[in-house]
């Protein structure tokens, strides 16, 4: 009788045992996890963001960023997963950990410095205003009682804001918002608004892919920027490889290549 016992709890241990190893084979590598070849970052991004990183006629992820990506991860432990979010909520994307990395033509400003970390900056960009081509809106100081529209969550929302006399001659005190920039565009085209701001780097881009020559950008702009990639505070391992990843794609003129592979001089 004992024997029998004794070999009923062999079998139970056995098929546990069992459980354990098929569950650890097939079990699904998390987020940042080691796979035993690459680390999986998952990436988040509006992937209307042209042309940094966006869907093209075949819904194929593309862009100058996706494409900086691919020789990051020719030279370290990481390959990049990309999944599209609500720009607006990025950053608390990235502190609940459902993304790993900010990394979408992302702008550096001091009010992000507080709760992300960045990489080094690869790129400079520029806020600017677009009008209507027979528009009579010829300068900033033209934008008194004029409609803005903007991105919501933007850098662009983020120059509006923290020009106070711009803030205070626009009508309604505020730029309208929406959740991507190809709805900032419909607005201007569809004469809902007066004005756009926008970045330079998607602005330039967008305008020309779509022949959009009714558009005129004007001479004055809301400043300069830089963009880079956002990661979390405590993910310093992983700053100070896309750190040294970004300097070694400088030096070795590949950042250059990708930039030349989507921007024209």
């Amino acid at each position: 009788m004992k024997k029998l016992v004794l070999y009923v709890l062999v079998g139970v241990l056995a098929i546990l045992a069992g459980f354990g190893i098929y569950n650890n084979y097939f079990k699904t590598t998390d987020a940042g996890e080691d796979n035993g070849e690459k680390k999986t970052i998952v990436v988040g991004l509006d992937d209307t963001f042209a042309p940094m990183g966006f869907k093209d006629d075949n819904n194929e992820l593309v862009g100058f960023d996706i494409d900086l990506s691919k020789e990051i991860e020719k030279i370290t432990d990481y390959q990049f997963e990309f999944q599209p979010i609500d720009w607006m909520t990025k950053e608390t994307e990235l502190q609940q950990g459902n993304i790993d990395l900010i990394w979408n033509g992302y702008t550096v400003t001091d009010e992000r410095k507080e709760i992300v970390a960045f990489s080094t900056p690869y790129m400079t960009n520029k806020q600017i205003i677009i009008v209507q081509d027979d528009s009579d809106i010829d300068s900033i100081d033209d934008l008194e009682g004029k409609t803005v529209a903007t991105q919501e969550g933007s850098s662009s929302y983020d120059a509006i804001m923290a020009d106070t006399d711009l803030v205070a001659a626009i009508e309604g005190n505020e730029p309208i918002s929406y959740s991507t920039f190809n709805d900032v565009f419909n607005d201007l085209l569809t004469n809902r608004s007066d004005a756009i701001v926008v970045d330079e780097t998607l602005a330039r881009y967008y305008m020309k892919q779509r022949g959009l020559t009714e558009l005129r950008v004007l001479d004055d702009d809301l400043g300069s920027e830089e963009y880079a990639i956002g990661i979390r505070k405590d993910d310093t391992q992983l700053k100070e490889d896309l750190d040294a990843a970004l300097k070694t794609l400088t030096d070795n003129g590949k950042l250059d290549e990708v930039k030349n592979r989507w921007f024209e001089e």
